[in-house]
């Protein structure tokens, strides 16, 4: 096969060109002469001897061998498959890790990372307000495999210094935090995972996983930043479209193996379909689609920050942002500009009415909105409106949310790529309503 010839290096480009064009160095599929990448639908892999069969046995899991640019020896798709691996080396450039190994979703993702770093008798120590199935997952799931989970609060990092026990772990967090958007400074707690870690042994040292699901890489890369591992949806933003599930985690080539071996037991896949829509159509479109939505969201946090029925709205574009400095240090886009992102929440001021405002307010939309649609997720080209409190983060106790900052009357906005004019119009419409 002919092969044409590249001069200039991957690094010598920007993320927005990678992303589109891909890794060109790839050796997990030979398709020179595919403008687009293929796609495989196999379940199993013809093998030329019973040699070359043991030989990927061994190599599986490997990550010296998966980082040696060989060509890897597929076996089985539960195992490894050439769909997914290059959609794994585009994530882990994107992300600025060594490997990515994608699940089935970011659930399984999240449950890869928690069951990979942390063991019986240890605990984990995350944020007090988090996506709720994964608090479900904290509370219910990892007891019952004698990991423990407590909550502490992030927004103060120094608090921490005492709630770390000799146990510890993981330390979890989303930022943006779901749904409140406030931010997490993943410097500072890397500082203080690092003052804990000098007392420690290296196989006991701390571990910091963020979830970077609402920022995506294009906003903020969290292994930059000081984090050891990160965990993201890609059925959100970076698929883009809502119609692929899948989740990933982007960390050092030493947990490599653990992930895999992980993935390989309890059997999480992504699906080579999904993840080739992920590849083909997601990630290209990263960029310009989260430059839109972003800006978007500035004319729409504005609009609400101005209505006379609107208490707060928390948008870290927002010139009120309470965070802002560290919003501007932390949430950049790979060519070091100030990215936000394109989600927001917003409360309702209460009248003391018997039905809610923010219920009223999301039923009217979805009786009666073209641009704004209530539905769960986030990172459409659609946008999608939900109430937190009821719907996303359900599991945890309502004194609970209540007491770290879940309103009753808080909304949560995805914004989508709608005109910016029609979407605050069919706002202001429902606002009138309530």
């Amino acid at each position: 096969m002919e092969t044409r010839k590249r001069h200039a290096r991957k690094e010598d480009y920007r993320m927005r060109t990678h992303l589109i064009h891909g890794n060109f160095e790839s050796k997990k599929w030979d398709f020179d002469h595919h403008v687009i990448p293929p796609i495989s639908h196999s379940t199993a892999f013809r093998l030329s001897s019973l040699h070359r069969g043991a030989q990927g046995f061994v190599r599986f899991a490997s990550a010296d061998e998966a980082l040696s640019g060989h060509v890897p020896i597929y076996i089985y798709d539960r195992l490894d498959e050439p769909t997914r691996s290059m959609l794994e080396e585009n994530l882990a450039y994107a992300e600025g890790g060594e490997i990515s190994v994608t699940f089935a979703s970011g659930m399984a993702a999240i449950s890869a990372a928690l069951g990979v770093t942390a063991r019986q008798g240890q605990e984990v120590l995350a944020h007090r307000v988090i996506y709720g199935c994964t608090y479900s997952l904290m509370t219910n799931w990892l007891p019952r495999c004698g990991v423990q989970v407590r909550f502490g609060d992030f927004l103060k990092p120094e608090s921490l210094l005492e709630q770390v026990t000799p146990a510890t772990r993981v330390l979890y967090f989303e930022t943006p935090v779901n749904p409140t958007m406030e931010l997490i400074d993943i410097a500072e707690i890397r500082r203080l995972a690092d003052l804990i870690n000098k007392t420690r042994e290296e196989k006991d040292h701390l571990i910091v996983i963020v979830d970077n699901t609402f920022a995506t890489p294009f906003c903020q890369r969290p292994l930059k930043l000081g984090a050891d591992m990160v965990v993201e949806s890609l059925t959100k933003d970076i698929g883009g479209f809502g119609t692929d599930m899948g989740g990933a985690v982007v960390a050092p080539a030493s947990w490599y193996n653990h992930l895999m071996l992980y993935r390989k037991d309890f059997g999480g896949v992504l699906t080579p379909r999904s993840a080739w829509a992920i590849l083909v159509y997601g990630l290209p479109t990263l960029a310009t689609r989260m430059v839109n939505q972003q800006k978007t969201a500035q004319h729409v946090a504005k609009f609400l920050a101005e209505h006379p029925k609107v208490a707060r709205v928390a948008f870290p574009g927002s010139e009120c942002f309470a965070q802002k400095a560290l919003a501007h240090r932390q949430m950049t886009d790979p060519d070091g500009k100030f990215a936000p992102g394109g989600m927001l929440y917003f409360v309702l001021k209460k009248d003391g009415g018997r039905q809610s405002k923010a219920e009223k307010l999301v039923d009217y939309l979805a009786e009666h909105a073209y641009t704004v649609t209530l539905a769960v997720s986030l990172g459409q080209i659609k946008t999608l409106i939900e109430h937190p409190f009821s719907m996303t983060h359900a599991a945890l106790p309502d004194e609970q949310k209540c007491a770290f900052g879940l309103d009753p009357e808080g909304i949560r906005i995805s914004m989508g790529l709608e005109d910016r004019h029609d979407i605050i119009r069919d706002l202001e419409l429902a606002l009138e309503k309530v």
